[in-house]
């Protein structure tokens, strides 16, 4: 289908690939608990186009370009691994009472979003090395196969998140009520930032 080896394999990989567990999940969580529903969805259209930069970066090369220098790689490992770093601790140091590290604006929500998804070794690990094997070279068809590959993901990013939000939205509309599991689950996501950056400062 439109040049995709396996495009049932490519979609189940794709919601496989998204319901890991990992910082753009956190993101989605995190600005639905803070902006609503609103927050929550431009957090969203955020992993989106992080998503849609690397992939189309993938495209381009960069992805065998960085495997064939890996000091720019290793850059890339160490700029994501301290902004995560640095977004977990203001995260777990956060007291009640402080202006929230995620602002509550959804235009910061998206550019957060963006930025997490930039930086996220899942999302670098997928686009880099398991993206190209969906791609069949004898019925492959250019910026078509690509377009169809990125329309794809675009749209199952759409309803994962979606369903993130409203999930999170209901959840946190009772929560609300006991501001300390507000503050428990917001010191919680940000030891999983700190582990987030850990672990992609030390993959090789």
């Amino acid at each position: 289908m439109f040049g995709i080896a396996d495009y049932g394999a490519f979609v189940a990989a794709i919601v496989l690939f998204l319901a890991i567990p990992g910082p753009g999940n956190l993101a989605l969580i995190t600005s639905t608990g803070k902006g609503g529903i609103r927050g929550g969805m431009a957090a969203t259209f955020g992993v989106i186009a992080g998503d849609q930069v690397l992939m189309w970066l993938a495209v381009a090369g960069v992805a065998a370009l960085l495997a064939a220098y890996p000091t720019a790689f290793s850059f890339v490992q160490w700029a994501g691994a301290a902004y995560l770093a640095w977004l977990g601790w203001k995260m777990l140091t956060a007291k009640p009472g402080d202006a929230p590290v995620l602002n509550i604006r959804p235009s910061q929500f998206f550019r957060q979003a963006v930025t997490i998804t930039l930086l996220n070794p899942k999302a670098i690990v997928f686009y880099m090395a398991f993206f190209p094997l969906f791609v069949d070279p004898t019925r492959h068809q250019g910026l078509i196969t690509f377009g169809a590959m990125a329309a794809t993901i675009a749209f199952l990013t759409f309803l994962y998140g979606l369903t993130v939000v409203l999930l999170t939205h209901f959840l946190a509309e009772r929560m609300r009520a006991n501001p300390r599991i507000t503050q428990t689950l917001n010191k919680l996501a940000g030891v999983f930032l700190i582990g987030f950056g850990v672990k992609l400062a030390i993959s090789k």
